[in-house]
């Protein structure tokens, strides 16, 4: 696998002249929701807060549907979307439609009386009218994307996000979650080749209903990315006793991949899933998560492009100034950017070869089968996403001794988040698999 690598790499928020041709770290969100669908605040706002809190691109993918046509919504339902959570009743909301009238004023934003309802309402913005408004060149790109949500036949939920779209793809159908799944990439690669764009497809919280197992995303080998990390509380990032977590999903999806499929494994992504903007509901608040991407442009292209090549690492707050395997001698090289007062400790994590992939039914307490991803632990010999190594400090790396099926890269830091998680208390990094070896023709390498 060829993982680009630079000597010295800084995170910043410009590009110079005489660093053109050379790639760089560029941060952003590729889940976010609107008043399009489900979110409570407009689309330009969203856009210019994640813009000033350093971020350098944003995808919008509401529900089923682009932000495009005609779109009138009536303002007491845009306070309503902002209800308060019982525990916070006594904190009173932001007034979305007053913070957008004040921010942008009447030339902007255009409102109306509804004859039939008389209601006031206000007209939302379609994509390709906003854009303009928020875009920067070399600073901030806005990119279109659609959640794709769907439930199958057997009835688990599957959302999909499809990125860097130009038309809505339909909500798919199928009777099991790796049909939907392969009716979904296949619809998304249709609509890239009509309007010949690149796109990127990664299935979102897998443990959201626990609709997506390990199994589903191991079998599907034409998809390879997927939300490691949800910053929606509550949808079972951490799993449970029953449950594996979003992590061991991914170390079990990734060693049948390899053994089983012959396949190459999933790339992670970390992501909002932002929804609630106006400060009284904590479920779904933005800036959680996010990905870095080291590519050479703030291009939609180039982002995806270089994603495809693993060229980047998801976070919940961790600063990685370098990552770099280097296929020659066999080691993972992480350079973490300081913080003061906090430690860090990076666990390289991975599968080595002879690993038993025959699972067993999880059971509840009553020796029920529990439908989710089968429990791979063994009694001896080795075991699905091991520990190989624990190391303190800001330079960790680690050599590959030559019996791993791949290596991966878990840093996590004293500090805590931002935006603080109920799901899990300090910032983390995760860097994708490197290490690993599987036929051309089955890969997702460039």
């Amino acid at each position: 696998m060829r993982f680009l690598g630079l000597t010295v790499l800084l995170v910043v928020h410009t590009v110079s002249a005489a660093a053109a041709d050379l790639p760089r770290w560029w941060r952003g969100n590729l889940h976010t929701h609107t008043l399009w669908s489900d979110g409570d605040d407009f689309p330009e706002m969203i856009a210019e807060g994640y813009r000033t809190n350093g971020y350098h691109f944003l995808a919008l993918s509401d529900h089923n549907l682009l932000s495009q046509g005609p779109r009138w919504m009536e303002v007491d339902k845009i306070a309503a979307r902002a209800k308060s959570e019982p525990w916070r009743a006594s904190i009173r909301p932001r007034d979305a439609f007053t913070s957008y009238l004040r921010r942008h004023g009447t030339n902007w934003v255009e409102t109306r009386t509804n004859p039939a309802t008389a209601k006031l309402e206000v007209r939302l913005k379609p994509y390709e009218e906003f854009r303009p408004l928020v875009d920067q060149a070399g600073r901030f790109l806005m990119i279109q994307a659609e959640e794709i949500t769907q439930n199958a036949g057997n009835g688990r939920a599957i959302h999909i996000n499809a990125v860097h779209l130009s038309e809505q793809i339909p909500s798919q159908k199928g009777a099991t979650v790796p049909e939907v799944l392969r009716n979904a990439l296949r619809a998304v690669a249709d609509a890239g080749q009509r309007t010949g764009r690149d796109t990127l497809v990664h299935v979102n919280h897998p443990n959201y209903k626990w609709g997506v197992t390990a199994e589903d995303l191991a079998g599907v080998v034409d998809e390879h990315f997927f939300e490691v990390w949800n910053g929606v509380d509550v949808d079972n990032d951490p799993g449970d006793v029953r449950h594996p977590s979003t992590d061991e999903i991914w170390d079990i999806a990734n060693t049948l991949r390899i053994v089983g499929f012959q396949a190459a494994p999933l790339y992670a992504v970390a992501t909002d899933d932002s929804h609630d903007y106006q400060g009284n509901e904590v479920r779904a608040q933005p800036y959680r998560a996010w990905v870095m991407v080291r590519a050479f442009h703030l291009t939609p292209e180039s982002l995806i492009r270089a994603m495809r090549a693993g060229d980047f690492y998801a976070s919940t707050g961790v600063v990685l100034d370098d990552v770099r395997f280097d296929a020659a001698r066999r080691t993972l090289s992480l350079r973490i950017q300081p913080k003061r007062r906090e430690k860090f400790v990076t666990r390289f994590i991975g599968t080595r070869r002879g690993v038993q992939i025959e699972g067993r039914p999880r059971r509840d307490a009553n020796g029920v089968v529990v439908e989710t991803t089968l429990d791979y632990r063994t009694d001896a010999g080795p075991q699905i996403g091991e520990v190989l190594a624990e190391v303190p400090g800001l330079r960790p790396s680690y050599t590959l001794r030559g019996d791993e099926l791949y290596v991966r890269a878990v840093v996590t830091s004293t500090g805590t988040p931002d935006v603080p998680s109920t799901e899990f208390e300090f910032k983390r990094a995760w860097t994708q698999p490197v290490g690993w070896n599987v036929p051309a023709s089955r890969s997702n390498q460039p």
